[in-house]
């Protein structure tokens, strides 16, 4: 209305002539209708009160960053712990079970009981069995002493009798020798003498007795000649001994290896008869540290095998396994201070500080690890386990078991 009032009071230069411009008259300002001024006056609260509330959205906003950009948490995060799994090293027939499930047991005790008949037994075997490989022992390093001391002595003996069968040979030669002389000349002697007697020069006595000394010439030649065989052989007797004893390094080589044997069968026994004895002690499966007893799944009577899981024990410190995005680990450094909040617990607040980052992403260390080298990849934020550990064990009030969720608040500040 006001736009139209001033549109009809101006006067265009080319709609009037210009003796008219003089005479124009001043336009006419009405006052505004009273709801064009509630509605401006409206508008004008609108924007003030959108104003107002994008300041105190901003002082909000800027007071709630300024609180949380030094603090990284998360709500992917449990309560991890020791846990080491009760399992036997042998089967066996369990014969007592004197624990229960979240029983407190300290390191010593008996957890498990086997029946030991079975490996008493074998216990007993195995010690038969060592002193037997011992008295094999025994007897082979006697007859190998025996052996070292009686072969010198046979080879010198062996080595005498030769010398002497050669000089008996020697001898016999020689008698042969003188012996095959004498028959000569007694030989010789018969045919002078035979000459002589039938030239009527010597008597028939004297020619007997000539004829009677060749014939014992003879027989005496004879026999040396046997001699002469006879110390040959003998010869031949020694040097075959002397051969067998000269074999006396073959002898104790063949006495050192049987005893060589016998010890190796004795380090053999003995290694049973240690097997046994663990067997024996693995029939009492104890506590490795101070603990709780968690999911026993054994009873009395049952037969177990070795590596069978028959519970677990949770000892030791609990600490916080947290999965923090990796794009909050920037400003996080080991050492800095955290706050630890259970669910099982509101309210409740613990202090603790970062041990650790671990080097390398859960999805790395999965059993499946992703291949992002084939097929179509879609980029996803990781996450990193980050320990973290309390600076002081909770009381008893607040136990903490495996697996609980928390949730951690680590201050990062400091670090840029």
């Amino acid at each position: 209305m006001d736009d139209r009032v001033t549109s009809d009071a101006r006067v265009e230069p080319d709609e009037k002539p210009a003796h008219h411009r003089a005479q124009r008259r001043p336009a006419i300002h009405q006052a505004p209708p009273a709801a064009v001024v509630a509605s401006s006056r409206a508008r004008r609260r609108r924007f003030a009160i959108f104003g107002l509330v994008l300041l105190v959205a901003a002082i909000v906003g800027g007071g709630y960053w300024w609180s949380v950009r030094d603090i990284e948490t998360t709500d992917d995060a449990i309560i991890d712990g020791n846990t080491v799994a009760i399992m036997p090293r042998i089967e066996g027939t369990v014969l007592r079970v004197p624990v229960a499930d979240n029983q407190t047991v300290k390191a010593g005790d008996v957890l498990v009981e086997l029946d030991s008949r079975d490996y008493e037994s074998r216990l007993a075997d195995a010690k038969a069995a060592l002193g037997s490989a011992r008295a094999a022992e025994a007897k082979a390093r006697a007859d190998l002493d025996m052996v070292k001391a009686t072969a010198s002595a046979s080879l010198q003996q062996a080595q005498s009798n030769l010398a002497l069968q050669e000089a008996s040979l020697l001898r016999a030669q020689a008698e042969t020798e003188s012996t095959q002389a004498e028959a000569s000349r007694a030989a010789a002697d018969a045919e002078r003498y035979r000459t002589l007697a039938g030239q009527g020069y010597a008597s028939g006595q004297r020619n007997d007795t000539a004829k009677a000394d060749a014939e014992r010439a003879v027989a005496a030649l004879r026999a040396s000649f046997q001699a002469v065989a006879v110390a040959r052989a003998g010869v031949g007797v020694a040097q075959a001994s002397l051969a067998a004893a000269q074999t006396v390094e073959k002898q104790i080589a063949v006495k050192e290896a049987e005893l060589a044997s016998a010890i190796a069968a004795v380090e053999s026994a003995a290694a049973k008869l240690t097997r046994a004895e663990l067997d024996l002690a693995y029939t009492r499966i104890a506590a490795a540290h101070d603990g709780v007893i968690t999911k026993k799944s054994v009873a009395e009577g049952a037969m177990v095998r070795a590596g069978q899981t028959l519970g677990s024990l949770v000892y030791g410190p609990r600490w916080v396994t947290a999965n923090f995005k990796e794009t909050q680990l920037a400003r996080m450094r080991q050492g800095q201070k955290a706050e630890i909040r259970v669910d099982a617990y509101p309210g409740v607040v613990f202090q603790g500080h970062v041990d650790s980052i671990q080097r390398g992403t859960g999805a790395f260390f999965s059993l499946l690890p992703a291949e992002n080298a084939t097929g179509n990849f879609v980029k996803i934020v990781q996450r990193v386990p980050v320990k973290i550990l309390f600076d002081s064990p909770p009381d008893p009030a607040h136990a903490l078991s495996l697996g609980m969720s928390v949730t951690p608040t680590v201050y990062v500040g400091g670090n840029d």
